[in-house]
């Protein structure tokens, strides 16, 4: 009986993968599109870090809807998949806080980093089970190493609270928004290709 349970969830995990798999095969230009949006808005978030805190919130609040409706939209083909639910928690936050950056651009230093710490957290934990999942599909390595890097930028915001700086919040938040885009625009390129 345990035999045949172990082999029934072996099978039942594998075509889950394989859904998975070809969910980003299927969506890979809208999996594209985020990565980029995403990759963009770190690089601009980097190169000012304190506009990017104060005038850019806007433009970020609109990027981080778009990024959160790009992904929901690639992954519609998943609702069954195992990581659905953490990828559909980090598409509403991604839509919340974009929100937020817009309805409230004068919104304090303190506040931005509660947000982007639960931002990066929860990003962080959706990517990592997202790349477990994937496995061994081409270059899922660079989505687990982006959700690896949102759990590190979520635990030093948290250890560095206080003294959080307008500018440290522009570049963390670049940092992660880069490192997320990049490895999702990695893995749709690779699902293109092959």
């Amino acid at each position: 009986m345990k035999t045949q349970m172990t082999v029934t969830l072996e099978q039942s995990s594998l075509a889950m993968r394989e859904a998975m798999r070809e969910g980003v095969r299927t969506h890979s230009f809208w999996y594209l599109i985020q990565g980029v949006l995403m990759a963009a808005a770190g690089v601009i978030a980097i190169l000012h870090p304190v506009f990017a805190s104060a005038a850019l919130v806007g433009l970020l609040g609109w990027l981080m809807i778009l990024a959160g409706v790009a992904q929901a939209v690639g992954l519609i083909s998943a609702r069954h998949a195992p990581h659905f639910w953490p990828q559909a928690i980090s598409i509403v936050l991604f839509c919340i806080v974009g929100y937020l950056f817009l309805t409230h651009p004068a919104a304090g230093e303190l506040t931005l980093a509660s947000l982007l710490i639960v931002l990066f957290a929860v990003e962080g934990v959706s990517k990592v089970v997202f790349a477990l999942t994937i496995r061994p599909l081409r270059n899922w390595f660079w989505v687990l190493a982006s959700g690896v890097i949102g759990l590190v930028l979520a635990i030093y915001l948290a250890a560095n609270f206080a003294n959080a700086a307008v500018w440290l919040l522009g570049v963390l938040l670049g940092v992660g928004l880069i490192s997320e885009g990049a490895a999702i625009t990695l893995l749709a390129w690779a699902s293109r290709r092959g």
